[in-house]
């Protein structure tokens, strides 16, 4: 009886404090019902304090990324796609330049050693990026490796396919003039709107496959300027004669179809992580000195690209040691390099991960308009260094290659392949 005494003034002055509140006139009944309806149109009339605190449950929302497939999200990702682009067109015309000049004087290393530290310096490259910028124990990568052991064996076939594309840039590099590999490895972008098609079960729109023709022809106009004019016979005067013309054609359309196939197959298996709704962020066990640790470690570009890295030295490791340990034992790994071969490798390493970056930030198809640029940055450095003079059908070419742009901006950027 006490306690429903004490109760009855606060429940009388509530009902007070109510029917004070309480709408006289039909604008305000109105509103108080559509209210009712939307009350997240008057929350801000709500005091937060008064809310109740987040349960232990459910997890406190991030600040700095936002909830859903918002507009902020897509700009960033935008962003990031435009940044890892330019990068690797300035990527690849300084690892062309560089090549052919390595390459010119034949020199007697093994392209396969080139390769092996390839892989290596990229993997320190992400080790480093792993223990510094995302502060993780470079075990995290071990048990990465270890618990996605079914994404590593499938990473096996881009990994060596990749390898052998590495190889045969040394070779073709090495027997045919690089304007006529410019041009010729273009054909990649053909084979993987290709392997796009018969493997990720896509259809390319009529405006992306004009596109792409424009594309092709662009390039090939931009370079046909040194095999015409007064400057022909200058440019077939230059021609090494130990370099071997079809050996180096087959090793560059070879190059197209390892590059094509290895980019559609390893967009395929990065990108199945979000189809089958596998977390980006996930808890590890970490074994590190007999103490379990756990960790927030983000299953992203780094990892995939020291799953790459892995393989492709076991790949490359095992060829060495099956066909080439004879003269490595006799010579040396390193025999024959010099410090243009030494910067080739760190470019080639950059330009590993800047490929893996538009995987994973763009697609497949995408990374062949930064190659087509990269070729006309090419021409353009040649004009700055070596005094190339460049004619009509250059700057005919400039212009198939910007509206091959334009068409494909045009579409949907966040999807080439609908």
């Amino acid at each position: 009886m006490q306690r429903r005494k004490s109760l009855s003034p606060q429940i009388s002055k509530h009902k007070t404090m109510n029917m004070s509140n309480a709408p006289t006139t039909s604008s305000q009944r109105k509103n108080a019902v559509k209210n009712a309806l939307h009350p997240t149109e008057s929350i801000s009339a709500v005091d937060i304090t008064a809310l109740p605190p987040n349960p232990t449950n459910m997890p406190h929302a991030k600040l700095d990324e936002p909830s859903g497939g918002g507009e902020s999200s897509s700009s960033s990702i935008s962003k990031m796609g435009l940044a890892v682009l330019i990068l690797l067109a300035f990527q690849n015309c300084s690892k062309n330049l560089l090549l052919r000049f390595v390459m010119k004087e034949h020199p007697q290393f093994l392209t396969s050693a080139a390769v092996i530290g390839v892989e290596f310096v990229k993997l320190i490259l992400c080790l480093l990026y792993v223990f510094f910028v995302e502060k993780q124990p470079l075990y995290s990568t071990v048990v990465f490796i270890r618990q996605d052991r079914r994404n590593t064996l499938l990473m096996g076939v881009p990994a060596a396919l990749y390898s052998i594309q590495m190889t045969l840039e040394y070779l073709a590099l090495g027997n045919l003039d690089a304007a006529v590999f410019s041009v010729l490895v273009q054909t990649k972008l053909l084979a993987t709107a290709g392997c796009a098609v018969l493997i990720l079960r896509k259809q390319i729109k009529k405006v992306q496959l004009i596109s792409l023709v424009l594309l092709t022809v662009g390039v090939m106009l931009c370079n046909m300027k040194d095999y015409k004019g007064n400057g022909a016979g200058r440019r077939l005067a230059e021609v090494d004669k130990e370099m071997d013309t079809t050996k180096g054609i087959i090793a560059t359309l070879s190059i197209a179809a390892c590059s094509g196939f290895a980019s559609v197959y390893t967009e395929k298996v990065i990108k199945a992580k979000r189809n089958i709704g596998q977390k980006e962020d996930e808890e590890l066990p970490l074994q590190q000195n007999g103490q379990e640790l756990k960790t927030a470690v983000q299953y992203g570009l780094v990892y995939t690209q020291v799953q790459l890295a892995f393989v492709s030295l076991v790949i490359m490791g095992f060829y060495c040691a099956v066909m080439e340990l004879d003269e490595i034992m006799a010579k040396g790994l390193w025999y024959g390099f010099n410090f243009p071969a030494y910067v080739s490798i760190f470019v080639s390493a950059i330009g590993g991960l800047t490929v893996a970056a538009v995987l994973k930030y763009a697609d497949a198809v995408l990374k062949g308009y930064a190659t087509a640029i990269s070729v006309i940055l090419t021409g353009v450095m040649s004009m700055i260094l070596f005094g190339t003079k460049l004619n009509i059908l250059y700057f005919l070419g400039i212009g198939n290659v910007i509206c091959a742009v334009l068409l494909y901006s045009s579409t949907d950027l966040d999807r080439l392949l609908c």
